[in-house]
């Protein structure tokens, strides 16, 4: 029942998204806040299927968030160049709620964080209430959506978390289950620290108040409220160790290393050690092969066009978009991988 009444609500605003042009922010797990003309742009005027084209619903996430702007400029630059389907794009609200409405008929693709669709499969943490969720399949991890520890000045390590307040995200949200991982990981438990649960905006704000020590922010950097922190106040980004990584990585394998370049935020002179989960595209397991494969290989042979008018197209990488997948790939998706030695 609470799939259902969920999975209503989500086609619900998907439909008064399109239809009004309203604007609604991402919820768990949060995208950072960018405007996204293109993706309006592909709800006004994308083309309808036709001849033996069919039309792929498209579910993203809030308008102000990365995933809407991102499948914006998908639509946008695949249209032209699909001849098996079309794709219009819906605003929704991002990974749980794309998850629902592909398995309620409502969408036929959809961005998701690859942890979150990991706990669908299985049925465990975000729907653990809810029971798995089984009906998708994989077609590519698309960017890095990375798990950035920001903290006062005078913490320099995780370890130095025991105690302290600390913003792990909004409750119930991808970031709070990221930032229960990592902890556990370094033999933290929720009960170690005094748990704050803020989203990106108001963990900076309270971090520059002096209301929280820490906070765990999960988006593709560089995160507009992490840059704005940095700005004014002097802050730390705390590393992930490669031991504490590995043993993270072989308890939940849909983490991945990444590191933090210096220089990507102001005062933040060296290279950071993190973690990333990614945002991945899936697709209903009623979708045709033949028109998934023809969809992922116009994703990566549409690399430059794709870059050419959103930044997060340079991370697009056929490696990348295996590594790291815990979720089944779809057929269609696993044909063209396998062409190209990407799938052994």
């Amino acid at each position: 029942m609470k799939k259902k009444l969920m999975a209503a609500v989500a086609a619900a605003l998907a439909c008064s998204m399109v239809l009004a042009g309203c604007t609604s922010s991402t919820s768990a797990p949060a995208a950072e806040a960018e405007s996204a003309p293109a993706a309006e742009a592909a709800e006004e005027a994308a083309p309808a299927a036709s001849g033996d084209a069919v039309s792929l619903k498209f579910a993203t996430g809030g308008t102000s968030g990365t995933y809407y702007a991102y499948g914006g400029v998908l639509a946008n630059v695949l249209n032209s160049k699909l001849t098996q389907s079309q794709i219009t794009v819906q605003s929704t609200g991002a990974s749980k709620a794309n998850i629902f409405l592909i398995d309620d008929g409502e969408a036929d693709i959809a961005v998701v964080q690859n942890d979150v669709m990991d706990y669908a499969m299985n049925g465990t943490d975000l729907f653990e209430e809810d029971g798995a969720v089984t009906s998708f399949k994989t077609v590519a991890a698309l960017y890095s959506e990375v798990i950035q520890i920001v903290a006062s000045p005078d913490i320099t390590s995780i370890e130095e978390l025991k105690g302290k307040r600390v913003s792990v995200g909004d409750a119930g949200s991808g970031t709070e289950f990221n930032a229960r991982q990592i902890l556990e990981a370094y033999d933290i438990t929720f009960d170690d620290i005094q748990v704050n649960n803020l989203g990106f905006g108001d963990s900076a704000d309270a971090l520059k108040d002096g209301k929280i020590d820490a906070a765990f922010l999960t988006a593709g950097p560089p995160t507009t409220a992490l840059t704005e922190l940095c700005t004014t106040n002097e802050v730390n980004l705390l590393p992930i160790d490669d031991e504490h990584a590995a043993k993270l990585i072989e308890e939940h394998p849909f983490y991945a290393q990444y590191t933090i370049p210096a220089g990507m935020y102001k005062g933040i002179d060296e290279d950071v050690s993190a973690v990333t989960v990614k945002a991945t595209l899936i697709a209903s397991d009623k979708i045709s092969d033949d028109v998934i494969y023809e969809l992922v290989k116009t994703i990566f042979e549409s690399k430059d066009d794709i870059t050419a008018t959103h930044e997060k197209g340079k991370e697009l990488d056929t490696a990348y978009a295996v590594d790291g997948i815990s979720v089944p790939f779809h057929p269609g998706a696993e044909k063209y991988f396998k062409e190209i030695g990407a799938i052994k």
